[in-house]
């Protein structure tokens, strides 16, 4: 019998002591995962200000950065993308156009339609923004450094700077493409008004299979609503 009631004690103690290192554990974890939730607010708070200081000279706004992220992120949402990868596009996201920092200010900010030669020289700010990315072992710079460089690509081959055609357009500049043009159409630019919401939906459509991945812009239409509500809120 004492043997039974030192073992039931000591099975007690034990019990006691795995759930205070338990509950020391589970703090522990808690704390860490606060601090890295604070680090990535951090980060993407830092993204967001250096992806502003390259859009300066274009006289675009925060929120036009944010509402590309938040795009995405719905579209991401929408088609099952992985938290992982939903959260990798939204932190790389905001330096899409990070290469106008190298455009010419008389280019970049003209107010009329572009010639041939200052479009060749737009043109360039996917290559420049991928040089300025490249190098880097972090794989959201390295996915920034992808959107940076694919986002003007087109469906059927006609975009730049490389005319990659369908899938061999990496699906981060895929889905920019698609967040870009329609923040770019629902926008006052220095060469054109906003347009309304229902001609810019409009134009999105008629680039479906030829400017957008068909897809993709099924799933856009698909989450039109929180699409709005974004453009609206930002």
């Amino acid at each position: 019998k004492s043997y039974n009631d030192y073992m039931q004690s000591y099975q007690i103690k034990l019990e006691d002591e795995v759930a205070k290192k338990t509950a020391k554990l589970k703090y522990a974890f808690d704390e860490l995962e606060t601090a890295n939730k604070r680090l990535k607010l951090y980060s993407l708070d830092t993204i967001l200000r250096l992806s502003q200081a390259a859009e300066y000279k274009d006289q675009q706004t925060g929120q036009h950065i944010q509402r590309i992220g938040y795009y995405i992120q719905i579209i991401g949402q929408k088609i099952s993308l992985s938290p992982n990868e939903i959260d990798e596009f939204l932190y790389a996201s905001p330096m899409h156009d990070v290469g106008k920092i190298g455009i010419p200010d008389n280019i970049l900010l003209k107010p009329g339609k572009l010639n041939a030669e200052e479009w060749a020289v737009m043109q360039q700010h996917t290559t420049i923004g991928g040089k300025i990315l490249s190098g880097s072992d972090s794989s959201t710079l390295k996915t920034a450094e992808i959107i940076a460089l694919t986002h003007h690509e087109k469906w059927d081959g006609s975009g730049y700077p490389n005319n990659l055609k369908g899938s061999d357009i990496p699906m981060p500049g895929r889905i920019t493409a698609i967040a870009d043009v329609f923040d770019a159409l629902t926008s006052k630019r220095p060469y054109k008004d906003a347009f309304s919401m229902e001609k810019a939906f409009a134009i999105m459509k008629d680039g479906q299979g030829k400017h957008f991945d068909p897809d993709l812009l099924d799933a856009f239409f698909v989450v039109k609503d929180d699409i709005i509500a974004i453009r609206n809120k930002y």
